[in-house]
C-alpha cells in the first residue's frame, strides 16, 4: 500500500465502517488522493463547500486512521479543484504570479473606477495610501481579481515581502485547526509577521466569536506596524449586523470603495478583453450581443466567453451569431449555479447539521429551524412550487411548507440579526469569487 490511492481507498473503507451511506454519499463522493509524502496526506475533494465539512467534521476520524496505516501520526491536506493547479505549480508561483490577475487585464469603467484608482494607489504605497482598504460588492464584480493584482504588484515590486492571502471562511477554518492541533502560536505569526495581508469575502467572519477576537488582534498587530490590510466584501460593514462593533469602526477607518454591475460600454470591453486573454477572434456583433444579454456581473460574461472557446476547440465550430445564441440559451436564461440539493447542504453546513437531519422529520428546534430556512430558500432563490419543497423534505404537504416559508419571512422582517443571518447563508449559497 504505497500509493496515495490506495491509502486512501483504506481510509474509505475505514470511514464507510463508522459513517453511514448518506454521509460517505454526500461529503466524500468525488474525493481522489493527489499525493502522499513526509506523513501528509493530500487529498482533492469536489467542492469548497465539502473541503470544508470534511476538514472540520471528519478530518480527526481519517487522521486516526492514517495513523493505523502506519503507525504513526499524519497530517491530512484537503485541497479543491482551484487549491489542486496551485498546489501542482512550482514553489515559486502563486495566484499573486500570475498574469490574468492583473491591472493591465482589469477592465475599468464609471461602476469601478474609483476601486480600481484605490487599489493601484494601494499597491503603489502600500501601507501608506489607504489602510485598511475595503472593497465592496456583489459577488462576481472584480474584487477578488482587484485583490490578486494588489498582491501581484507588490510582488513584482519586492518578492521578499510577505503576503498572505485568505478567505474568511478559510481563516476560521484555519483557526479552529490550530486550536486543535495546539498551533495557535504558528497561527499567529503566520498572519501576524504579513508585510500585506489580503482578506476574501471577509463578511464571513462575523458571527464567530474566537475568529473575530483573532481577527481583532490580526488587524491591530498589523495596522500598528503600518503594514496594508486589504479587504473585500459582500456589503459595507454597516451592514454586516453580527460583526462586532470593533471590527466595523476598524474596517471604516481607511478607504472603502464600492463596485457595481459593469454598464453596457464596459460589458462590451469585457467581453473582447477576455477573448483577447483566450486568443479568441469574435466576430463583430458577438461581443454587442454578449453585453446586450449577460448585464448581472463579469464572471457571466467571462464563462460565456470560455463556453464559445470550448465549442470552437471542442468541436470546430464557426463562431456565428445564430450559434453563440443557441450555445449560450442557458446562460442567457440565468443559469444558476445551485440546485435544491446545494441549498439544503448548505444551510445544513451553516447550521453544523447533518443533511440527512434536516431533511427528515425531527422537531429538534435548531434542525427545525434549519429546515424552514432551507424552504424559505428554495422559494426565493429557485422560486419552486410548494409541492416540489415539500417532496425535498419526506413529501411535505404544500400548507406545511408555506406555513415555514411564512414564519421565516417573518423572523427576517422582525429581526435584524436573523436577517443577517439569512443574508450570509444566502451569499454562501450564490457566492462563487
Amino acid at each position: 500500500m504505497n500509493s496515495a490511492s490506495d491509502v486512501w481507498a483504506a481510509v474509505i473503507s475505514g470511514l464507510e465502517k463508522q459513517l453511514t451511506a448518506t454521509a460517505m454519499t454526500t461529503w466524500f463522493d468525488g474525493t481522489r488522493a493527489v499525493d502522499l509524502k513526509d506523513n501528509i496526506m493530500v487529498v482533492c475533494a469536489a467542492s469548497e463547500f465539502k473541503r470544508n465539512i470534511i476538514q472540520s467534521r471528519y478530518a480527526d476520524m481519517i487522521k486516526e486512521i492514517l495513523a493505523e496505516i502506519f503507525s504513526g501520526e499524519c497530517e491530512l491536506v484537503v485541497l479543491t479543484e482551484a487549491d489542486l493547479e496551485e498546489y501542482q505549480l512550482p514553489d515559486t508561483q502563486s495566484p499573486l504570479d500570475s498574469s490574468q490577475f492583473t491591472f493591465e487585464h482589469f477592465v475599468v469603467g464609471p461602476a469601478n473606477r474609483f476601486a480600481q484608482a484605490a487599489a493601484v494607489a494601494v499597491a503603489n504605497q502600500p501601507g501608506k495610501a489607504y489602510n485598511p482598504l475595503l472593497i465592496y460588492g456583489d459577488s462576481g464584480l472584480g474584487k477578488t481579481h482587484l485583490l490578486y493584482a494588489i498582491g501581484h504588484e507588490v510582488r513584482s515590486r519586492d518578492r521578499d515581502l510577505k503576503i498572505v492571502y485568505i478567505k474568511g471562511d478559510e481563516f476560521t477554518n484555519e483557526l479552529i485547526a490550530a486550536i486543535q492541533n495546539a498551533t495557535q502560536e504558528a497561527f499567529r505569526e503566520k498572519y501576524r509577521t504579513a508585510d500585506l495581508l489580503l482578506v476574501d469575502d471577509v463578511q464571513f467572519i462575523a458571527g464567530k466569536v474566537q475568529t473575530q477576537e483573532e481577527f481583532f488582534h490580526t488587524f491591530n498587530t498589523l495596522f500598528e506596524a503600518g503594514k496594508q490590510i486589504v479587504l473585500t466584501s459582500d456589503r459595507p460593514p454597516r451592514e454586516m449586523l453580527r460583526l462586532e462593533d470593533r471590527l466595523k469602526t476598524r474596517f471604516e477607518w481607511g478607504l472603502m470603495a464600492d463596485i457595481q454591475p459593469p454598464d453596457y460600454e464596459t460589458r462590451v470591453a469585457i467581453a473582447k478583453n477576455k477573448a483577447d486573454q483566450l486568443g479568441l477572434a469574435l466576430p463583430s456583433g458577438i461581443p454587442e450581443y454578449l453585453a446586450e444579454n449577460l448585464t448581472a456581473n463579469v464572471r457571466q460574461i467571462e464563462g460565456a466567453v470560455k463556453k464559445i472557446q470550448a465549442y470552437r476547440d471542442l468541436l470546430y465550430g464557426e463562431i456565428e451569431i445564430e450559434m453563440i445564441k443557441k450555445i449560450l440559451a442557458d446562460v442567457v436564461r440565468g443559469e444558476r449555479d445551485y440546485t435544491p440539493e446545494t441549498i439544503i447542504e448548505r444551510v445544513a453546513a451553516f447550521y453544523d447539521l447533518p443533511v440527512e437531519s434536516v431533511t427528515g422529520q425531527s422537531r429538534v428546534a435548531k434542525i427545525a429551524h434549519a429546515r424552514m430556512v432551507s424552504m424559505y430558500l428554495m422559494r426565493k432563490l429557485m422560486d419552486l412550487t410548494l409541492d416540489v419543497i415539500g417532496s425535498y423534505f419526506g413529501n411535505k404537504d404544500h400548507t406545511t411548507v408555506l406555513h415555514a416559508i411564512k414564519k421565516i419571512e417573518n423572523a427576517v422582517a422582525s429581526d435584524p440579526e436573523e436577517a443577517d443571518v439569512l443574508r450570509d447563508i444566502t451569499s454562501n449559497i450564490t457566492n462563487k469569487e
